[in-house]
């Protein structure tokens, strides 16, 4: 369904005629309806509902349903206004929580737990309280109140977008704190937000009646739906259209904000265009290229990445430390291919991430030596070096539908990287993202540059990513597991263009995989990963003939070919083979698709 479609369904129509009613009345209704609703006459006083007063009239033999339509423009805008003071807050607190160090994250997230543990209505009468009895103190008491429940959406939406994957690309490209919150959390944040604001306009509206209903909103001498629903009570058997009025002009209003939020709760996020529009622009282009990167001199050394003693561990709930990578040394030489294989769990896309600089903050990282080309990693970058980073070392992510920011073109994303830091202009980078989807294999590249990551398919998105690795000036190609989702005719496709991609520009690659074949098939040189450390580092073309580990014989051993016995299951690595205990004596024996054992 396109988004044209999604905007012409019933509940989205209905939603914006009566957003457009609302909206004439807020503006109109004093002009319109104004002189009647403050002109008083004695005479007609308290008469019932009639041809010439639909509502009938007040005390003041003033008309209740003109006072209705006027009273639209200032309950409608002590509304928006406390949903506006709700919104901005909750968005300031929420970013700024989900930013911090972990231990003041906590404190302050505690903090909002509190504030969400009072009642909502116990917070706005104390808020009352210190602002008093009156419109503008009612409409601040109520979006202060409002403020710890948007801010708690906020941080955790935010969280959950900040941990993928392009986001880790972006601050390694240079992006700074508040970059990444503009440009990448906040559109894809967008969409829920929006929701979840339009229908708590609908709260908004009725805690704002309930308030001048109780005589803590808006004073005499004026009035809103609220205020003019408290004096109609009082002649609720007389006349009640004095009271029904004001109440059905609130059920109404409260129906358009929940039908708004459902209007843009169907539209899956397709509405957010120009909302993605702005925040990319939140960064001007000029400022942008003042920091660009020189073409980088060929160093002297034939080492383009090496990384030694690595070891990675990360933190429990309980307070201990658990140790995932331990002491592994890996050099990349150039326009190398080094695979790294290894069970789930094994270690090596952790590994590879920490070679790239990728890994968040809750790892603990230790290592005597990171460097990349003349770069020491160990320490903390320059702006200038890390826009270097972001141009030199290419990511292609294990799933690129989470990889990809889904709130920005494939085209805006791709030229990202041109137009930031190798200070190409606009036109100039496009191109460069063109040639680069054409180099692999989508057709009508200029085109595809409008779409976005879910108008791809999977195999697309994948290239798409490889694309995005040789928009820069690569020296280095961390691929995390490129393959893994896809099928086998797609897989060779991508691992084609990966191909090709190393010879044209001469860059190394890392190869992530638990495919051993395909490992060895690709690469010049296979690293075999298991609990967190290399058991063995081998020849690609010679991996069957040298290997020597017991665990690297039995990777090899589960390979099918086409003489393997299919009347027998194939072999299986069992869970007790670890690299520890595999010299024991009395480790059991390892077979070959053949059945035969496997010598150690």
């Amino acid at each position: 369904m396109s988004a044209r479609s999604r905007l012409l369904t019933p509940t989205a129509i209905t939603a914006l005629l009566g957003a457009v009613l609302l909206a004439f009345l807020t503006v109109a209704g004093p002009l319109l309806w104004g002189a009647a609703a403050d002109t008083t006459d004695v005479s007609s006083r308290l008469l019932g509902a009639s041809a010439a007063h639909p509502f009938g009239t007040d005390e003041l033999g003033r008309d209740i349903l003109a006072r209705v339509l006027s009273a639209t423009r200032l309950t409608l805008l002590l509304t928006l206004g406390a949903t506006a003071i709700a919104l901005a807050g909750g968005i300031v607190f929420g970013l700024v929580a989900s930013i911090l160090p972990r231990y003041p994250r906590r404190w302050f997230t505690g903090l909002l737990d509190i504030l969400l543990a009072f009642p909502w209505l116990l917070m706005v009468l104390f808020f009352t309280v210190i602002w008093g009895a009156t419109a503008t103190g009612a409409m601040l008491a109520i979006g202060f109140a409002g403020i710890p429940s948007f801010a708690r959406l906020v941080y955790n939406l935010a969280s959950s977008v900040s941990g993928r994957d392009y986001v880790r690309a972006a601050r390694v490209v240079g992006v700074g704190p508040v970059g990444i919150l503009v440009r990448h959390v906040l559109p894809n944040i967008a969409n829920p937000f929006f929701v979840n604001a339009a229908a708590t306009a609908s709260v908004t509206l009725l805690s704002f009646a309930g308030l001048s209903f109780l005589g803590l909103g808006v004073q005499a001498p004026a009035y809103d739906w609220g205020r003019m629903l408290q004096e109609g009570i009082l002649r609720i058997y007389v006349n009640p259209l004095a009271a029904i009025g004001p109440g059905i002009a609130i059920v109404l209003a409260g129906l358009v904000f929940t039908l708004v939020s459902e209007a843009v709760a169907g539209t899956r996020g397709g509405g957010l265009r120009a909302v993605a529009a702005r925040a990319t622009g939140a960064v001007t282009l000029a400022s942008r290229r003042t920091g660009r990167v020189p073409a980088a001199t060929e160093p002297a050394s034939d080492i383009v990445a090496e990384i030694t003693d690595l070891r990675i561990a990360f933190p429990t709930a309980d307070g201990d430390v658990v140790e995932r990578v331990r002491g592994v040394d890996l050099r990349i030489a150039r326009g190398e291919i080094v695979g790294i294989v290894g069970e789930s769990g094994s270690g090596k896309s952790l590994t590879a991430m920490a070679l790239a600089g990728l890994l968040g903050d809750d790892a603990i990282v230790t290592t005597s030596g990171h460097r990349f080309d003349d770069l020491d990693m160990t320490r903390t970058l320059a702006a200038s070096d890390r826009a270097r980073l972001g141009v030199e070392l290419g990511m292609i992510f294990q799933d690129p539908l989470t990889s990809l920011n889904p709130a920005l073109t494939i085209g805006r994303q791709l030229t990202e990287v041109p137009e930031v830091h190798m200070g190409m202009r606009p036109t100039q980078a496009r191109a460069r993202a063109a040639d680069a989807l054409s180099a692999v294999g989508i057709a009508n590249s200029a085109s595809r540059l409008t779409q976005y990551p879910h108008e791809f398919s999977g195999g697309m998105r994948q290239r798409a990513m490889i694309g995005m690795a040789l928009t820069g000036r690569p020296r280095l190609i961390v691929a995390d597991e490129p393959t893994t989702a896809l099928d086998v005719t797609v897989q060779r496709q991508v691992m084609g263009v990966l191909h090709r991609a190393q010879e044209e520009t001469g860059a190394a690659i890392v190869f992530i995989s638990h495919d051993i074949a395909l490992v060895s098939a690709f690469c010049d040189r296979v690293i075999v990963m298991k609990d967190g450390l290399v058991v063995e580092s081998l020849a690609a073309d010679r991996i069957r003939e040298d290997a020597r580990h017991p665990y690297t014989r039995a990777l090899i051993a589960c390979l099918p070919d086409m003489t393997s016995d299919r009347t027998r299951p194939l072999p299986v690595i069992p869970p007790e083979l670890r690299p520890e205990a595999l010299d024991e004596p009395g480790a059991a024996p390892q077979r070959d698709a053949h059945g035969q054992e496997v010598p150690v």
